[in-house]
């Protein structure tokens, strides 16, 4: 359901890993299977969760990509992802958690991050990417443009480039600000150009902890 909220779209647990994404990463793996697209690194065998109050960022743009690497056990494989781009962008309350399984003699352990607690020190980032495989948020956009070919989305930072496979003829979508909130998402990869951590917390345990 959408409507008109001062200049801005406003869609209720809008989820930004929506289907048009899917099918461009379908274009992109018939690129990829043409030897069109290279990836330069490879991502781990361990998606993480993050959990935020509140994500305000200015200059955001989407795309489908895919994200070249490995299952724990070391085989290559690849991830469908929804590249979320912020030129500029805040995070309240930001936790980040991964869980390694199955390690000789403890099982199961958890890392979690927590940062910018305090309201007045949010988390800071500048070009940031997020390669996003699950989100829920309320999600509310000002000049939001939805269906713009990636190569010429032109209000984020622009396609990431290096570490992924990304038709540039694919679908995009971009806005002047997007501000998230109640941010649940499982994400295989974070790049950010400067990513400050205020008041970073950082702890390790067996009980399964995380951010959700």
């Amino acid at each position: 359901m959408e409507s008109q909220v001062r200049g801005g779209t406003r869609w209720k647990r809008f989820a930004v890993v929506m289907v048009p994404s899917v099918a461009a990463t379908a274009a992109i793996g018939v690129a990829l299977a043409q030897g069109a697209l290279a990836a330069s690194f490879s991502v781990s065998g361990q998606s993480f969760k993050v959990t935020t109050d509140k994500l305000t960022g200015t200059g955001f743009s989407q795309y489908g990509a895919l994200d070249e690497g490995y299952t724990l056990s070391g085989k290559k494989t690849v991830h469908p992802v929804a590249v979320s781009a912020f030129t500029n962008a805040t995070i309240n309350n930001l936790c980040q958690s991964v869980v390694t399984p199955d390690l000789p003699f403890v099982g199961d352990v958890s890392l979690v991050l927590r940062a910018g607690t305090d309201p007045k020190k949010p988390v800071e980032a500048k070009n940031l990417y997020i390669d996003v495989a699950d989100l829920k948020a309320d999600a509310e956009f000002t000049n939001i443009d939805i269906g713009v070919a990636a190569k010429d989305a032109n209000k984020g930072p622009g396609m990431k480039g290096g570490g992924e496979q990304a038709n540039p003829y694919g679908f995009a979508q971009q806005a002047d600000k997007a501000v998230l909130t109640d941010v649940k998402q499982t994400a295989w990869a974070t790049t950010a150009g400067t990513f400050k951590l205020s008041g970073l917390k950082m702890s390790l345990s067996t009980d399964g902890a995380e951010c959700y």
